[in-house]
């Protein structure tokens, strides 16, 4: 204690410089955790959100006939389908004999022509009369926030007659453990953390250690002063703690004051994409208690590293003396990690992507993190070769002082480059996981095709009018040839689709050899052939009319064949199907089971048309987007936000490690400038130095940091088992990054050489 007491005299007694220097640390410790609170609040948002989606959920509400229930229980139907980015929840509710709780967010359940709506969708109703369609009934109030997964939710309850539900299930109450729709689902949440971590934590760690270092030589001679006076290596290390963990005690408390009234602002505005309620921000205490004792910790271990060189040889530390050369040994996380991504990259190249996701999911994350350090431990390696070399080969007096200055004190470049270099590697990255999660969420095909189950209660007069509905260009029917359930043995089927040759023309790009009212066989190049459908086999196809009566059209596969391609993301019909002429099925007969096939444009305000459409149809209708993922366009949008906020912080805490790293390296440098002033060297010339001694080895830094992170993403991209392994279109905006990030290294750099020469300090050399 009586060290620790020891360095706080000397923090008050060290004059004014010292006082700003602490104050300095105190507010960089700050920034640091309330960067560190902001990444650690996110899954208790998901969390909150994701809880308050289970508590809602009806127990059955799927018609899956997995729910038991007895006499009197209600029905529900749930429906979620796209809008915009977002996604429109509906639940049907049809109430029975028996009484129900209501779900959180409301007092009663709906009676039946009456329709609770979240506030977004109220204000949204207003905005967009069309979407009035997807609601029967009238609008009768509002769900409250406790029924809300987020502000702005698109959420409403429906109520309806029991016989407005047609494939609905049991409803005996609301609540499930877990929720069906998840904010972000489990693996993509370890995606998200795992990348937050590259762009948020490691920049910060790197941060924060620079706060704690901030006049390292200085204290470093002052500790060496006091190891030749008789100070333990133990004491030495307290008295520099004392400082350090002091500064960071009190940034971690400023930090997390600063993180609470960021939420309570911030989530009363939302971010594009994501909102929440101020009370899922607020930390759990094991986060506090991270923020709390993370910081000094960091601190500490800093500080017991900076007393080190001064404990164990005092005269190590004096200003004549020379640093020791950085190792090679460096370069040996940088070496597998780089063996690991283009080991994907090439194999990516050459067709042979892995299938394996097991190996490859714990490969990656190693890779990366290998890159990551092994980028850091490079660039004094770097920097002090291209010093040399430099310094060797060049006539400018500026270049060969900043290269000479370069050479001799490497470590500088770590200090001052290490947090823009992470910045623009995890950037890269980022990129590649939004790729990632673009290609199963979008439909990118300039159609989009819809898929409607064929029930027993959508009759002819609802197909038709389906067809019908505004900005759908086209439709078939697509039907499986009957097999009895009671056949021991499999029986093979072939698949039919029934339209005329006008409506396949409609939603195809190619479609050759077709006959108007006469059977083909389908030829879809980009899949597999059905060996089942082959020329002359028969198959049943089970027919229904109004009356419920069946009959059973036996269909041989033809000899015609007919090409057949459209635009979808899926082809809308299957390689080897039957085109059956509508005009061949029996007068008034339908098939019994089967699809709806619709096609439209895929620009969102005609999806969005056709959707109202259907509802307005239907509303009960369950309608499949093909190429379209529901579940995940909220979670994009979520994911999208996250990764920005994640990028904006990152940018904060580089930028700031760079301008405290920068400052604290040209006040350290202060007494040398000095004396180059007396000697004569201009002042223009002092800047021309300070800047080419920082902008050159960032440049290097930066460079690398761009190619190895392509590289790094390239081979994320391969693993992750998406069709698009190479993103050319981002390499213009890293390349951009990374030259705003030298102008503002350099712009930093000019205003650290004064026009005020100091005599006093070069006084002591």
């Amino acid at each position: 204690m009586t060290e620790f007491v020891l360095g706080l005299r000397l923090l008050l007694g060290s004059g004014k410089g010292s006082r700003v220097r602490f104050l300095l640390m105190v507010a960089g410790s700050a920034i640091g955790v309330c960067c560190l609170a902001a990444v650690l609040a996110i899954p208790g948002v998901l969390a909150a959100q994701d809880a308050r989606k289970a508590a809602r959920e009806p127990d059955c509400s799927n018609g899956l006939g997995l729910c038991l229930s007895g006499q009197g229980a209600g029905f529900a139907l749930t429906r979620v389908a796209p809008y915009d980015s977002d996604t429109l929840t509906r639940i049907f509710v049809a109430q029975g004999s028996k009484p129900i709780a209501p779900p959180p967010g409301l007092r009663v359940l709906p009676s039946p022509g009456e329709v609770f709506v979240s506030p977004r969708l109220h204000e949204q109703l207003r905005a967009d009369p069309g979407l009035f369609k997807l609601f029967p009934g009238r609008e009768a109030g509002l769900i409250s926030a406790r029924g809300l997964a987020y502000p702005d939710e698109l959420y409403a309850y429906i109520g309806v007659r029991r016989d407005e539900i047609k494939n609905g299930g049991h409803l005996t109450a609301f609540g499930q453990k877990r929720t069906d729709y998840p904010t972000v689902e489990p693996s993509t949440l370890d995606i998200l953390r795992f990348t937050l971590a590259g762009i948020v934590l490691l920049p910060l760690a790197v941060f924060l250690s620079v706060c704690a270092r901030l006049s390292a030589a200085a204290r470093a001679r002052r500790l060496a002063a006091l190891r030749l006076l008789g100070l333990s290596r133990k004491g030495l290390q307290r008295v520099n703690a004392a400082e350090t963990v002091v500064a960071a005690t009190l940034g971690a408390g400023v930090g997390l004051g600063v993180y609470w009234a960021a939420n309570q602002v911030v989530s009363r505005i939302g971010l594009p994409g994501f909102t929440w309620y101020p009370s899922d921000g607020s930390l759990p205490y094991t986060a506090v208690l991270v923020c709390l004792l993370g910081c000094p910790v960091l601190a500490w271990c800093v500080s017991r590293s900076g007393a080190k060189k001064a404990a164990d040889n005092p005269l190590a530390v004096r200003r004549s003396a020379e640093e020791k050369p950085p190792r090679m040994w460096g370069l040996l996380p940088l070496v597998p990690g780089l063996g690991i991504v283009v080991g994907y990259c090439v194999a990516g190249a050459t067709g042979h992507a892995p299938k394996d996701t097991g190996l490859s999911s714990i490969l990656m994350p190693v890779a990366v993190v290998l890159v990551g350090a092994g980028l850091v431990l490079t660039l004094p390696v770097l920097s002090r070769l291209l010093a040399r070399s430099l310094a060797r080969s060049t006539s400018s007096l500026t270049l060969g002082l900043a290269m000479r200055r370069n050479e001799v004190e490497p470590s500088g470049t770590l200090r001052v480059a290490t947090g823009l270099v992470l910045l623009v590697y995890a950037a890269s990255l980022t990129q590649g996981v939004l790729i990632e999660l673009d290609q199963v969420s979008k439909n990118t095909a300039p159609v989009q095709a819809y898929s409607i189950e064929l029930l027993p209660h959508l009759s002819e007069e609802k197909q038709r009018a389906v067809a019908d509905v505004p900005g759908v260009r086209s439709h078939v029917i697509k039907t499986m040839s009957w097999t009895d359930s009671d056949t021991p043995e499999p029986v093979p089927s072939v698949q039919a689709v029934i339209g005329t040759c006008g409506q396949l023309r409609a939603m195809a790009s190619v479609l050759e050899g077709c006959v108007e009212g006469r059977p083909a066989r389908l030829l879809v190049s980009a899949q597999t052939y059905d060996e089942s459908s082959r020329p002359g086999a028969r198959f049943p196809f089970r027919l229904i009319d109004r009356a419920g009566r069946h009959k059973t059209l036996t269909v041989e596969v033809p000899q015609r064949t007919v090409r057949y391609q459209d635009d979808a993301a899926v082809p809308a019909v299957s390689t080897g199907a039957v085109l059956i002429p509508p005009s061949l099925l029996p007068n008034g007969f339908r098939p019994e089971f089967g699809t709806l096939q619709l096609l439209s444009d895929s620009t969102p305000h005609v999806v969005r048309s056709v959707l109202e459409g259907i509802a307005a149809v239907d509303p009960t209708l369950e309608v499949e987007t093909e190429g379209v993922d529901i579940a995940a366009l909220r979670q994009i949008s979520v994911i999208k936000t996250l990764l920005g906020v994640g990028m904006v912080l990152g940018l904060v805490i580089g930028v700031a490690a760079y301008l405290v790293a920068a400052t604290d390296r040209a006040m350290e440098r202060k007494s040398q400038v000095t004396a180059l002033s007396l000697l004569g060297a201009r002042r223009r010339t002092l800047r021309a130095v300070q800047v080419a001694q920082v902008v050159l080895p960032l440049a290097v830094g930066l460079l690398l940091a761009v190619v190895t992170g392509k590289a790094a993403e390239s081979s994320y991209l391969v693993t992750g088992g998406g069709s698009v392994f190479w993103d050319g279109e981002g390499v213009p905006l890293l390349l951009a990054s990374a030259v705003g990030a030298v102008v503002v290294a350099a712009l930093g750099a000019l205003p650290l050489i004064g026009r005020r020469i100091d005599p006093e300090l070069i006084r002591r050399d």
